[in-house]
């Protein structure tokens, strides 16, 4: 079986900056081991990269979260130093759910038997683009292990969750 694994935007803004959390910070040693694990099995790993410029707060999301975060060419875009692997593909994306994305796994892990999810935060860019994916390959297994992600809160983050349980993505560890 292949397997891709997505690392959902485990960058430092999220972890320990602008928008860091504890929750955040306490899953990283679960993500650090699934992509140690993946690459052991010969999977691959793809890690998403939110990408904001220096209009951030002019935009939609700006405007709805004044939070400058992840803007191109600062530290908190990077992704988190103890995560990183040099020779996994990293994929930026605009907004929390991506068809880029989705359009980008189709042709080039059209191999993959499943993908699997991990990362930030649960409640947005999870949530979206494991339901894009599931709606772009509806017969491939998608997959979110619930102790490898956060959510914005507890709450939010197990309502994402059953959201995702609900639309057939298989949920771990839950």
């Amino acid at each position: 079986m292949k397997k891709l694994l997505i690392v959902v935007d485990m960058q430092n803004d999220f972890i320990t900056g602008a928008l860091g959390t504890e929750a955040a910070q306490k899953i990283l040693p679960y993500v650090k081991a699934k992509i140690v694990a993946c690459k052991q099995e010969g999977h691959a790993v793809l890690f998403t990269r939110d990408t904001h410029f220096d209009n951030y707060l002019s935009t939609q999301e700006g405007r709805k979260l004044p939070v400058p975060h992840c803007i191109k060419g600062t530290e908190g875009r990077l992704i988190a130093y103890e995560l990183y692997q040099g020779d996994c593909q990293v994929f930026d994306k605009f907004s929390f759910g991506s068809l880029s994305l989705a359009q980008s796994v189709a042709s080039l892990y059209k191999d993959c038997d499943e993908i699997e999810l991990c990362g930030l935060c649960t409640d947005m860019c999870v949530v979206s683009n494991a339901l894009i994916l599931k709606a772009r390959l509806p017969e491939t297994k998608i997959v979110v292990d619930a102790h490898a992600c956060a959510g914005v809160s507890e709450e939010s983050h197990k309502a994402a969750l059953l959201t995702m349980r609900m639309c057939q993505v298989d949920i771990l560890n839950s």
